[in-house]
């Protein structure tokens, strides 16, 4: 519950890059002892979110563009895995995926037509999670949680905020359809170019970032307080 309660503030920007976060501010916004909490951010250490900063304890991780390529190199490796697995499928499995990917497309046009570069981004992250997950992998579902949080992380740490290319519907329109088509060597080209104009889009100079449209959210400079849990009676 502490390791989620944590992760999910950094997907949304409330604990930030580089945030220092302190062992007693901590447990006493959560309401819980200093021994889970440490327990649920070791967890977050080796999933690679939280790390160790020079006399401050444990924080926030920042990306650096190294790690940016390195996340989406991973990422290619883990939903082409999954494009693979599920389009082994029964078909009608394969019909359902669709029809999920379908409805966040949907969803990620009305962000755009809005201007809303949160929902957007929550779109587009919940595509590739629904993808993955289709494949009935327990790792690879793993792997992917992680990673999402990564590439959140990786966005926040380049632009500080949330910013988002509003162009994003088009291309994961591109990936339903080969997906539709069971075609899997487009599907899996798409997936592997998908990543790597993602990758170059965020490490490329303000010059060259402008040359696509783009939709943005501001986020927090500092950490914000974060709700406390509900703990069932018993634990």
């Amino acid at each position: 519950m502490i390791a989620d309660r944590i992760r999910e503030a950094i997907l949304s920007g409330t604990l930030p890059p580089g945030a220092s976060l302190g062992e007693a501010d901590m447990a006493h916004q959560l309401g819980v002892s200093r021994g889970p909490l440490r327990e649920g951010m070791q967890r977050l250490v080796q999933e690679g979110l939280l790390t160790t900063i020079r006399r401050r304890g444990l924080g926030v991780v920042t990306m650096t563009n190294e790690d940016v390529y390195d996340v989406y190199l991973m990422r290619s490796s883990v939903e082409r895995a999954a494009a693979r697995q599920l389009l082994r499928a029964d078909p009608r499995h394969i019909k359902h995926t669709v029809k999920l990917l379908t409805a966040e497309l949907r969803k990620m046009n009305r962000a755009a037509a809005k201007g809303s570069a949160r929902q957007l981004g929550d779109c587009d992250l919940n595509f590739h999670r629904t993808l993955v997950d289709a494949a009935g992998s327990r790792r690879l579902s793993r792997a992917i949680r992680t990673l999402l949080v990564e590439t959140r992380l990786c966005t926040f740490s380049i632009h500080d905020s949330l910013e988002v290319r509003a162009d994003l519907a088009a291309s994961h329109e591109q990936l339903v359809i080969a997906l539709s088509d069971r075609d899997e060597p487009r599907l899996s080209a798409l997936l592997e170019a998908h990543m790597a104009d993602a990758a170059e889009w965020l490490t490329n100079p303000p010059r060259l970032v402008d040359d696509f449209p783009t939709l943005a959210s501001p986020t927090p400079d500092s950490p914000q307080p974060l709700d406390r849990l509900d703990i069932p009676d018993g634990l």
